[in-house]
């Protein structure tokens, strides 16, 4: 069967689900568009929703990137069996996305000046509000959101790793634990050679 992931040439939240379909040495088609020249109508139209990450098995078609996400990660026991842990380690990841949520006015606005007061804003409050909150709950759980590895390592590594692009700043460094799980999952087998491989993400 046949399987392809659609999202652009840069990590965004395109790139765990890299991640974990290299992690589980998935064969897929990894298609991408030119993020600078977004939106494309005719791509757009096509698209069940209108946007990116669009996953396919043969006929069937996936989109929002953390059902992807949660899917392939189902696929390769990366969710703990019990209904209230699975609940739990879906709240980290709606948090890290609230994280991302603040840096998208970022990634949209156009004015110069506008768009370095929000970064100001992000930098001097968000970062912090949220990643002294995931250090302190790294360092409790033995490195991992769920105490071992999850598919929300992955989530998490691609969001910080799309700030890298997108802020130009290196989050973990401040927090040493997030830190050795950025290098942790960065090294899995399959994610270690993809990483090898691939091209810079450049804007």
């Amino acid at each position: 069967m046949t399987k392809k992931l659609h999202y652009f040439n840069i990590n965004g939240l395109g790139e765990s689900i890299r991640y974990l379909l290299h992690y589980a040495g998935e064969k897929f088609e990894d298609i991408q568009y030119d993020f600078k020249s977004w939106p494309d109508k005719k791509v757009k139209e096509s698209l069940p929703y209108g946007q990116f990450p669009l996953y396919e098995e043969g006929d069937a078609k996936l989109t929002q990137s953390l059902a992807i996400a949660r899917y392939i990660a189902l696929k390769e026991n990366l969710l703990p069996p019990d209904p209230w842990e699975q609940a739990v380690l879906d709240s980290f990841v709606f948090t890290i996305y609230d994280f991302w949520s603040n840096v998208l006015p970022f990634i949209k606005e156009q004015d110069p000046a506008r768009k370095a007061t929000i970064k100001k804003k992000i930098i001097d409050d968000n970062i912090d509000f949220y990643f002294s909150r995931f250090e302190k709950h790294l360092k409790e759980n033995r490195g991992h959101f769920g105490g071992k590895l999850t598919w929300v390592d992955f989530v998490f590594v691609g969001i910080i790793e799309s700030a890298h692009l997108f802020l130009e700043i290196e989050i973990e460094k401040e927090y040493p634990t997030v830190g050795t799980l950025v290098k942790e999952v960065l090294r899995l087998p399959g994610v270690k050679e993809y990483v090898a491989t691939r091209k810079p993400y450049v804007l």
